[in-house]
């Protein structure tokens, strides 16, 4: 009888990299995928149809206010006398919602005066961006 030396036994191992590779790509893909299909139209139903129905369209404006009081709309430099012109000019018909950036360090009057110009218009929604702490 021949006892098994330890050079004679053959350890078998399985080489894990290419599935972790794999596992990962499919990982990234779903990250990415999922990115897309995200809708904020709410719940799904069935509409029912109208022939006088006319799409609503909405402008999303974002107004920049820098810690020195300087004004952007979107990216573009404006003066606080023609904001209401300029903001007026990009969608004269549909509604507009503007989106108001404001640093911390800015004067609270430049906001609210800003926000008053803003609020001449017809058809505006202001809302206030924030972030979480």
């Amino acid at each position: 009888m021949r006892l098994s030396e330890d050079n004679d036994i053959k350890s078998s191992s399985v080489n894990i990299l290419p599935m972790i590779d794999v596992i990962f790509a499919i990982l990234a893909f779903f990250i990415i995928s999922t990115l897309y299909l995200t809708s904020s139209e709410g719940l799904l139903v069935n509409l029912p149809e109208a022939v006088t129905a006319t799409p609503q369209t909405q402008v999303n404006v974002t107004l920049t206010i820098t810690a020195e009081g300087d004004l952007f709309l979107e990216d573009e430099a404006v003066v606080l006398e023609d904001l209401a012109g300029e903001v007026r000019s990009l969608s004269p018909n549909a509604p507009i919602s503007v989106t108001v950036r404001a640093d911390r360090a800015t004067p609270h009057g430049t906001v609210v005066t800003a926000m008053d110009k803003l609020r001449t218009i017809e058809n505006v929604r202001l809302s206030i961006a924030t972030t979480q702490p």
